[in-house]
């Protein structure tokens, strides 16, 4: 899903990265108020397990790739999506400038659809579906979702930017994501919240309990 320099016009470029930098400006304020030294460790890990998942690309037709994102699960386990945005855009920043995945003009769009919405879709996926279906399958379903809403919403961008047919778009990257959503992001996630549930429930958000 990281978009490579040269898909997005400059222009729409630095409108991305307005929304991202005033979304960041609030998701510092919340992580000042809101993180401690019991959930600093566990973003740190949170992060370096995204960074490593993602590192599994799969090539998709015309030019972008499928993987999974990882933005929920911060999202939830941490009681917020701008613990998400916050993960995904360290983990995003470190891949563009030291590995050249994804681009640097591009920074901002990819962080907006991994962490912006995938973070905000999550998180208020989860909580919207938790009391209709409770926690654990409400947690696969969120997953799921961030992700392959944040992969439709690649597809439109890049269409918009001219650099992507629309219905072909559509059939490569809803397909590639509904499956990476299914047996990736929403079944690694729920075992992940599961484990960390059983284990130290301690630092889960109380609002994820």
């Amino acid at each position: 899903m990281h978009i490579p320099d040269g898909f997005i016009p400059l222009w729409q470029c630095v409108i991305y990265y307005i929304v991202v930098i005033i979304v960041g400006y609030f998701a510092v304020k919340w992580a000042k108020e809101n993180l401690d030294e019991r959930k600093i460790p566990l973003l740190a890990v949170l992060a370096a397990g995204i960074f490593a998942i993602q590192a599994m690309n799969i090539p998709i037709p015309w030019g972008t790739s499928g993987h999974m994102v990882g933005a929920a699960i911060v999202a939830i386990l941490l009681g917020s999506p701008f613990a998400g945005f916050l993960v995904l855009a360290i983990v995003l920043i470190i891949q563009g400038i030291a590995f050249g995945d994804g681009g640097l003009t591009t920074l901002g769009v990819n962080i907006f659809n991994m962490g912006i919405v995938g973070g905000f879709v999550g998180y208020y996926g989860f909580k919207g579906l938790k009391p209709l279906i409770s926690k654990i399958p409400a947690v696969f379903v969120a997953a799921f979702l961030s992700l392959f809403i944040s992969a439709i919403l690649c597809v439109v961008e890049l269409y918009f930017a001219g650099t992507f047919p629309l219905a072909t778009g559509f059939y490569f990257m809803g397909l590639y994501h509904f499956v990476i959503g299914i047996v990736g992001e929403g079944l690694i996630s729920t075992i992940v919240f599961i484990a960390i549930n059983k284990i130290r429930p301690d630092l889960i958000s109380s609002g994820a309990i």
